[in-house]
């Protein structure tokens, strides 16, 4: 993998109880054959507590990943999308950070 980038943002006005006010966001690259070992290494790294999740593209795939629960859907399916974003508000995301771009 490669890093692309590395952001610091002030998102205080979106943020829980539960978050930092600034968020470090790390975007990188990498062959689509490690995917899976990125997710479930991800999955096994995010924190309950606060509605993290981490996402990112993979082919025409997009993959969601939460503490515990890796989703990944074809990008611009819907019906999946939802599911996927209901599960999220249900473990804590905010409704106003469920917006990662398919």
């Amino acid at each position: 993998m490669t890093v692309s980038r590395i952001v610091r943002r002030d998102v205080a006005a979106t943020v829980t109880s539960a978050q930092p006010g600034v968020w470090t966001f790390v975007e990188f690259e990498g062959p689509d054959e490690i995917a899976d070992t990125l997710a479930r290494s991800l999955a096994e790294t995010l924190l309950r507590e606060g509605g993290w999740y981490a996402d990112f593209s993979v082919g025409n795939d997009h993959v969601v990943v939460f503490a515990d629960r890796v989703f990944r859907y074809v990008r611009g399916d819907r019906k999946e999308r939802r599911k996927i974003e209901e599960y999220a508000a249900a473990v804590g995301v905010p409704l106003q950070q469920i917006d990662w771009v398919d």
